[in-house]
């Protein structure tokens, strides 16, 4: 399936965080207290490890013919992955400002099959070499309010996201037809898609101290359509500690959950993956 739309970058997703804004920035009120839980500006640089489970499925539209490969299982792809992941936030005013956070998972693997399987209506043997991939980019941008002075606040946060997927598998298989029985090949199947979905952000934190602080992250995307659709789901729970005044480390677990789905002319294809685990993080603000 050939590839439609943009590729992301960091500067397309600011440029959307700045629309988004619109504004409303100027109407803030700078003349309140920023509350310690906030920083002015601030930097995450680190990475995710995440307990991955990935599943690739396909079918005919026609016939009921459906297939599911799960990368961990079938192809012994490593269940835990080191994902890099870049956040920042930075407020104009005390209480309103824009958020950005970034990561990509890349999985591939070639190995013979452990047992044999059907997908995408070829059936893989057990002793078929076979390689799967999956590529997963996601950039979000949005603008948040915080709402509370004090030691906690509250924020809500509307913006996009743009995710954008490659997966597929291939390898040798075995093709069953009424005219030529069955005849070895070999086969491939993938599915590349690429979309902007609207996006909402709740958090909260609170600061124990000027420098320990802890909080709770959750966001969800959603895109509904014929064709494509599909959610992806994050929340994070995570501390963070500043020995000096601009450096310090962030620790946090986070669960995300992902299922998207494409239909085309004659046949459909869906990703589903689960990822959960600890993050650690370099801190910076100022």
């Amino acid at each position: 399936m050939r590839r439609n739309g943009p590729t992301p970058t960091y500067r397309r997703i600011l440029f959307l965080a700045l629309a988004l804004a619109s504004g409303s920035a100027l109407a803030d009120g700078t003349g309140d207290t920023m509350s310690p839980a906030l920083d002015r500006f601030s930097i995450w640089l680190g990475g995710y490890y995440a307990d991955t489970s990935t599943t690739l499925g396909a079918g005919l539209n026609s016939v009921n013919v459906h297939g599911n490969l799960n990368l961990q299982h079938n192809l012994g792809f490593p269940s835990h992955q080191v994902v890099p992941r870049v956040r920042f936030d930075f407020l104009l005013g005390s209480s309103q400002g824009f958020s950005f956070d970034y990561y990509q998972i890349d999985q591939s693997r070639t190995k013979t099959a452990g047992t044999a399987f059907s997908f995408d209506g070829n059936n893989y043997d057990a002793s078929a070499s076979v390689t799967g991939r999956v590529n997963f980019d996601f950039g979000s941008a949005s603008y948040k309010w915080w709402f509370g002075h004090e030691s906690d606040v509250f924020g809500v946060g509307l913006g996009a996201a743009y995710y954008r997927v490659h997966a597929g598998v291939s390898g040798q298989a075995t093709l069953s037809s009424g005219v030529v029985g069955q005849a070895s090949t070999y086969a491939s199947a993938y599915t590349t898609e690429d979309a902007w979905a609207p996006e909402l952000q709740l958090g909260w934190r609170h600061a124990f101290t000027n420098n320990l602080r802890m909080y709770l992250n959750a966001s969800g995307v959603k895109k509904n359509g014929n064709d494509l659709g599909g959610h992806i789901y994050d929340g994070a729970l995570g501390v963070e500690w500043f020995p000096w005044q601009n450096i310090g480390v962030g620790a946090e677990y986070d669960y995300t959950r992902i299922k998207l789905n494409q239909r085309h002319e004659y046949y459909s294809d869906d990703l589903a993956m689960n990822l959960n685990g600890p993050s650690l993080f370099l801190r910076l603000r100022f």
